[in-house]
């Protein structure tokens, strides 16, 4: 299965939002943006909220039913592991391999010397074609990048080869992430990282490593924009180059995870993909389910009272649901409004607070952090908050559609 040039990862907690999110793709088509759907999520989100693997691609194939869709999509078994990947193997035709559990573990002596042997010609001066400056390599640095992910590299193989075995190599894309990790990759930290994949026989078309700066759940791009730009262009030059010099699929592109909200960042972004004539895959997940709690405080009435609640919640399990989440949300929590006070709040309030306007007075990037890690509580509501999705469908629809389509595909692909 070859991947197209522009994919975008919708995730959907729910499972009511898929029209909603393809309906943003079909704009993106009239407009002349041959973009490309991706439903994506993970076993965490499954878990929390009760949902199986099968029930998004349920989700994706009527969408693409109701809404006449005859093109490519993906569904997307997002950050797998070999212990929780059969549950995907019906449902999903896009595999995100995540090894983050194992990245620093200890490798084999021999597996080190293997990877420095093949490695060794890199050593010296490597230029990089379309870099100005070449790195200076030393079979320490290979040794170092070698202790960091190798162990990680050959995980994503053994987690592969599963899924090869259960429905043949030609019927999925496989991505691989490293960007759970402590810190950002240098460019020579993913041509590494490139030649181990190649080496393992992965034909990775996305790889999603850690950039530098902050990318929050749900709010913008903390860090130096002239530094990500830099980051940005040397790492598309470097895949340009591990697709010659390793034999890597031609399609291989970067994949930006917590893509969504990075307002700061998209016309970088825009400007190096068309720089490099690049792919790009740009995943999203909780900025829909915002948009459903943004939706519901709309409608005012009952739904409102559904949004107010989920913040109470959230806020009173503060600890319980922020720290799962606490490498990829920045949450000051002395600037939360006190859920009496939220309680005071009209629909315009509460819609303007949480709603991703940094112009706007009311907009508190620390309520809506915790909206976005609360969605645990609103699944404990159980039908009563699905049932009020079904009730606010348009206006949540319009919310989740003008988000996905106005602030991200546009900004990020557009002309």
């Amino acid at each position: 299965m070859i991947i197209k040039k522009f994919t975008m990862g919708m995730g959907d907690r729910f499972a009511h939002q898929g029209k909603a999110q393809l309906q943003a793709v079909i704009n993106a088509q009239g407009a002349g943006l041959d973009i490309y759907p991706t439903w994506n999520k993970s076993f965490r989100e499954h878990s929390i909220v009760k949902s199986q693997p099968q029930d998004l691609r349920a989700e994706a194939d009527d969408a693409v039913a109701a809404l006449g869709w005859d093109k490519a999509f993906y569904v997307d078994a997002d950050h797998i592991g070999l212990k929780t990947v059969d549950s995907f193997i019906t449902g999903s035709n896009f595999y995100t391999l995540d090894v983050a559990d194992f990245v620093g573990e200890t490798p084999n002596a021999d597996d080190v010397d293997a990877f420095v042997a093949a490695n060794q010609k890199y050593t010296g001066s490597l230029q990089i074609p379309g870099i100005a400056t070449a790195f200076e390599v030393t079979e320490a640095n290979l040794r170092q990048v070698a202790g960091k992910f190798l162990v990680a590299i050959k995980g994503a193989k053994d987690i592969y080869n599963h899924i090869v075995a259960a429905k043949g190599a030609e019927h999925f894309i496989t991505e691989v992430s490293v960007d759970e990790t402590d810190l950002p990759q240098t460019p020579i930290d993913l041509f590494l990282i490139l030649s181990m994949i190649a080496a393992e026989g992965i034909p990775a078309q996305t790889i999603a490593p850690k950039f530098t700066g902050r990318f929050n759940k749900g709010v913008d791009y903390v860090g130096d924009l002239v530094q990500f730009e830099k980051e940005f262009d040397q790492d598309l030059y470097v895949i340009e180059f591990a697709i010659k010099e390793f034999g890597l699929p031609e399609t291989l592109k970067l994949s930006v995870h917590s893509g969504s909200d990075k307002f700061s960042i998209y016309p970088i972004i825009k400007n190096l993909i068309a720089k490099h004539d690049a792919g790009l895959h740009v995943k999203t997940a909780g900025t829909t389910w915002l948009e459903e709690v943004i939706g519901l405080a709309e409608a005012g009435g009952d739904a409102l009272t559904i949004a107010k609640e989920v913040y109470a919640g959230a806020y009173s399990r503060f600890d319980e649901l922020t720290g799962p989440y606490a490498t990829v949300i920045d949450i000051d929590k002395s600037a939360l409004p006190t859920p009496e006070e939220v309680n005071g709040w009209d629909s315009d309030k509460y819609v303007n607070t949480l709603r991703h306007v940094q112009s706007h007075a009311d907009y508190n990037q620390n309520f809506r952090q915790l909206i976005h890690v609360g969605f645990k509580v609103a699944a404990e509501m159980t039908d009563r908050y699905t049932d009020a999705l079904k009730k606010n469908e348009a206006i949540i629809a319009k919310n989740v559609t003008a988000n996905i389509w106005e602030r991200h595909i546009l900004q990020i692909f557009g002309s």
